[in-house]
Parts: structure tokens; sequence; C-alpha cells
């Protein structure tokens, strides 16, 4: 028997008034009550009863979300356990579970995806040591409080580790509440909560990858507009793509579809070895106008001196240096952008790892996001281009959808 389509969108789960259920297909129905409160409810059959599964508010979980857990939630029922029952019990087993047992569990779920074994130590130690207080502490005992304990101490003296570790605390704790072992908002959240309680953290460098602040980027990209140069060019799409120099110094126009505005890497010359799609936005395609004027026979965006050979790696630092930005790096700007979407917009952290290439979630988290939210990502970098434009205060935060 054919599934039922789904029939609610983003923009009606938010507008809908009507109190009652609404169907969206599949057992999945948006709630609303009289007095307006909506949340989302899984409903099947169980030995010939009707049962209804809490998913969580729609202020807490978005149509995608609760499509997700749906699906798994039947998946359950097909295997012939009951979803609600099985909740429970996880929720029972892990309810005395602490930060710091939860952390490690994630950690090594969380090991293969890591770029390498000096990336995961970090991970392992900034969570064993700069967050010793939280550790012994039940993971839904966590309060705001508690995450800026560990934060001010050393919020000032070492601003990339208190960065890198309130982004660490922040996943640990949306994991748990993933998993159903604690409720409400996460209490280490930077945009519209942590950043109103602790000063805006100092320029920060990535290691040896110096990061521009992505708030001088319109004055630094106006500039490179003015330069007539191919390096000029490969710079500027480096930054609007957030790819690694190598990425776009060996892009070829075989990679590209106009048509469908997209830019696929292959995966043999992604970090992690997987094909990556990029979305094009209206500056992209307009760059690539201005390359298809200088295209020649072989097949590179960006054409090197030498025939089959693309532009030198050092074409672009040299073209920073050339305009008084040597002390950042080519590779700093996707720290920029990785921080503008952070603190400037709303859209959820995994569109903006996805946009990176990075991986997300564990191995099984992984499974069940099978595409690569690319219209999502058009959204997000459409936005970056008019943020390198225009500046960061420009751009409008999306809707949870």
């Amino acid at each position: 028997m054919a599934r039922a389509a789904k029939r609610l969108s983003a923009r009606t789960v938010q507008t809908v008034t009507e109190a009652g259920l609404h169907a969206d297909g599949d057992g999945l129905y948006l709630s609303v009550s009289k007095s307006g409160a909506k949340s989302w409810r899984f409903i099947f059959q169980w030995h010939g009863k009707r049962k209804e599964m809490g998913l969580g508010k729609l202020s807490a979980v978005s149509l995608a979300d609760a499509r997700e857990a749906a699906s798994q939630a039947r998946a359950t029922v097909a295997r012939g356990i009951n979803p609600i029952a099985a909740r429970e019990t996880e929720r029972a087993k892990n309810s005395n579970q602490t930060f710091g047992t939860f952390a490690d569990e994630l950690v090594d779920d969380l090991a293969p995806g890591f770029r390498n074994a000096k990336h995961l130590a970090q991970w392992r130690m900034t969570l064993k040591t700069y967050a010793a207080p939280l550790r012994g502490k039940r993971l839904d005992d966590i309060e705001t409080s508690a995450v800026l304990a560990v934060l001010k101490p050393i919020w000032q003296d070492k601003p990339e580790t208190a960065v890198r570790l309130r982004g660490r605390i922040e996943r640990v704790l949306d994991a748990a509440k993933a998993k159903g072992l604690r409720t409400g908002e996460n209490p280490a959240r930077w945009r519209g909560h942590l950043d109103k309680l602790l000063p805006k953290p100092q320029k920060l460098k990535r290691g040896h990858h110096s990061a521009m602040p992505y708030a001088d980027l319109p004055d630094f990209v106006s500039l490179l507009r003015e330069k007539e140069s191919l390096s000029a060019l490969a710079l500027e799409w480096c930054i609007l793509t957030a790819s690694r120099s190598g990425e776009t110094l060996n892009a070829k126009w075989s990679e590209i579809n106009r048509e469908a505005k997209v830019w696929t890497i292959p995966g043999e010359r992604m970090k992690a070895g997987k094909e990556h799609r990029v979305p094009l936005t209206k500056r992209m395609l307009e760059i690539l106008e201005r390359l298809t004027l200088l295209r020649r026979d072989d097949d590179y965006l960006f054409p090197g001196n030498k025939k089959d050979r693309p532009l030198s790696g050092n074409a672009m630092p040299k073209q920073m240096q050339r305009m008084g930005q040597g002390e950042f790096t080519v590779h700093g700007f996707r720290s920029s952008f990785r921080d503008w979407a952070a603190e400037e917009t709303g859209y959820p952290r995994e569109i903006a790892e996805a946009a990176l290439a990075h991986a997300v979630g564990d191995i099984t988290e992984r499974a069940y996001r099978r595409g690569d939210a690319l219209e999502r990502r058009r959204e997000l970098m459409e936005a970056w281009s008019r943020a390198c434009t225009l500046g960061p205060n420009v751009v409008e935060l999306v809707r949870n959808a």
C-alpha cells in the first residue's frame, strides 16, 4: 500500500491555528491545542489499540526532525517493538548518566569523522580537563550557571580554547537531548543565550590558519573585485564557496552544471573522500561568466601558466599579500564563514557544517541523514554572499523550518 504524501509544509505548521490534529502522513500529526500550543504526535496501532507518542513541541522540533523521528518510530513498530515502551526503557537506563560518561561515549561515536588523531585528542582533552566540573553532573541537571562556571575562567585568557569548548559542550548536550536524556533549551547555546552573558570572543586564529574577521570581509571583497587578475577571481570563488584552496584551484568546467547551479567536487579531491556538491550563488555564476572569457583548451576553471596545470598554490596567498592582508590565510576564510554562520544567522549547525563538507553526528545519525541539504545550503550560501558584500548585519534570520 502506497504511503500518503506529505501534506504539511513549513509555512503551514507555523501559521495553522485551528485546534486539533493536522495530518502530515505516515502517522505523523501536528497537534494544536485550544490555547494555540503546538506539538508533534506519532499515532500508531499496537495490538489493535490506538497509541499516541509525543515527539516534542514545535518550538523545539522542526517539521523535518519530526518526520525523521516518526520514521524511526515506524521502523521500531515494524520490528514488533512498541516505540513508547522502548523510549521509556532507554530513558530509565540512562536516567542517571553523567555528562562525563555520555561525552566520552559520544566522542567514541564521532571518532570516525575526525580529521586526524590530533583533533580527536583535542576533543577528549578539553571535555575532560576544562569541562571537569560538569563531568559528574547528571545530564538533565546541567544549567547555564554550570556552563558559565566552566567557560569564564578561560574566556579571556584562552579565547580559542574557550570557544571550541563551548561548541563541544553544546554538541554533547544537543546529542543528549536527541536521545531523550534531557529537555529544554541548550544552556551552552551561543546565539541568543550566552552571547548575552559573555563578552564577544577575541579575534581567533585557527591553529596556523589565521582567520580574517567576517566583519572585515565586505571591505576586502570590494577591493578584491577591483582586481583584474585570475588569482583575485580564484580567491573570491574560494571565499564564497567556503572551499579549501586545493578544491578551488583544481576546479574543472566538467564539474560545473550551470543549469542546475551546482559545482560537484569528486570524492578523490575531497579531504573526507566523499563527493561534495556546492550550490552556485548568483555571484558565483557571475564569476563563471568572466572565467568563460579566459577559458582555454584544458578543463581547469583557473588555469596556470603551464598547459594542463591549474593556477599555482601560491597565487591566492600572494594576492592577499599584495592587498596588505598577508597576516591571514586562505584556509582561514572557512573559519570566517563558520563563525559568521554561528553568530549571525539562525541556520542549524548541521547546515553550516555540511557547507564545509564536515561529517556531522555519529554513524547512525549520518545513515538517517541521507541527503546533503543542498537547497538549505543554497539559501545559506546566498546569505554568505550578501554578508561578504554588505556586511553581517543585513543577513536575515531564517525560520526554523
